[in-house]
């Protein structure tokens, strides 16, 4: 979570949610990081989840993400969720919950849908106050 932490920090430098995360393999070793770059990028989809994925499925050349983990600072939202989904990842760990959009427990609770063909092994807390005090921080002083 301090190395998704570590993304989220960088974000606000370009207006972005400070939101980040990390993709681990079964063995720990970092597969893909990524930080919200929606203001960056103009990119509706450029979520830190998202990107972490995509950066994840490049190094191992598959977008079947099978044994690893995503830890995200904040709970993902649906389109975030329905990655995780769709990648197989194995584990979602999350720090701050996401009362407004949250879809891992929050909200909705898309990766543990049953009618869905995969549902991950969610985590949440991990670091809850820090996270929730770097984003309340960043809306606060905006």
């Amino acid at each position: 979570m301090r190395r998704a932490l570590g993304e989220a920090a960088r974000a606000p430098g370009t207006g972005d949610v400070p939101v980040g995360a990390v993709v681990l393999s079964a063995d720990g070793t970092v597969l893909g990081t990524g930080r919200n770059e929606r203001e960056a990028t103009g990119d509706p989809t450029a979520h830190a989840e998202v990107l972490a994925l995509r950066e994840a499925a490049r190094a191992t050349g598959s977008w079947r993400l099978t044994g690893a983990t995503l830890v995200v600072t904040l709970e993902p939202c649906t389109m975030c969720a329905g990655a995780v989904v769709l990648s197989r990842v194995d584990r979602v760990v999350y720090g701050a919950r996401d009362a407004k959009a949250g879809a891992v427990g929050s909200l909705w609770d898309v990766v543990r849908d049953r009618r869905l063909n995969h549902r991950p092994e969610v985590i949440t807390g991990v670091l809850e106050e820090e996270c929730a005090e770097r984003l309340t921080a960043f809306f606060r002083d905006r």
